[in-house]
């Protein structure tokens, strides 16, 4: 478990690294990201539940691990990961649920 941890570590920092901002903007990109592929591999509207619900496990998962990488729980980082990552996801899955003619492209007749 040692050496994943330190593997997922690496990989995390190489991430963090590579982006141009913060470590929360990599977590608005990757929960942007995992939201739509998993919308396309799903074969579900960005609308549906499950994409979003994919996104929250992955983050579950990428905190759970952050938990057992650093021996306990930084909760001020935690949260703003959470928060970072299921933001815009969340945001625009409800505005595409209350106002469904945003879905439809500006040559929809319907």
């Amino acid at each position: 478990m040692t050496e994943f941890l330190a593997w997922y570590g690496g990989i995390v920092e190489a991430f963090t690294n590579a982006a141009p901002g913060k470590d929360k903007f990599v977590h608005l990109c990757v929960g942007m990201a995992i939201w739509i592929e998993a919308a396309i591999f799903l074969g579900k509207p960005l609308k549906a539940w499950t994409p979003l619900l994919i996104v929250a496990l992955a983050e579950f998962g990428n905190e759970t691990l952050d938990r057992l990488t650093h021996g306990s729980w930084r909760w001020t980082d935690t949260l703003g990961d959470i928060y970072a990552t299921l933001f815009w996801p969340t945001l625009l899955m409800g505005l595409l649920r209350a106002a469904p003619f945003l879905a439809n492209s500006p040559t929809d007749k319907s």
